[in-house]
């Protein structure tokens, strides 16, 4: 079995259009769709709903959530399936 190596850049390519959970510092989480994503982090989401100690808040539809600011550095966790990502910014 061969494994390809690829960028991180490119495997986010890959998984737009499939079911994510972006995880935020504040234990708050977003589930839905991956519309698209730049590279500061930037991340647009599609049939979102957030998720607050596990309990189910809001349904939002479309979600932006914001990336580097250039302020303060944060860590995002964006999972899908079975993989753990984790994003310094």
């Amino acid at each position: 079995m061969s494994l390809r190596k690829q960028t991180p850049s490119d495997f986010l390519k890959q998984i737009i259009g499939r079911p994510v959970v972006v995880k935020l510092n504040s234990g708050v989480d977003y589930r839905g769709v991956l519309a698209c994503l730049d590279g500061y982090m930037n991340i647009a989401l599609e049939q979102t709903e957030e998720y607050v100690n596990g309990q189910l808040k809001n349904k939002y539809g479309d979600a932006f959530i914001r990336g580097n600011n250039g302020n303060s550095p944060s860590l995002c966790y964006c999972s899908l399936e079975d993989c753990v990502f984790t994003f310094r910014f």
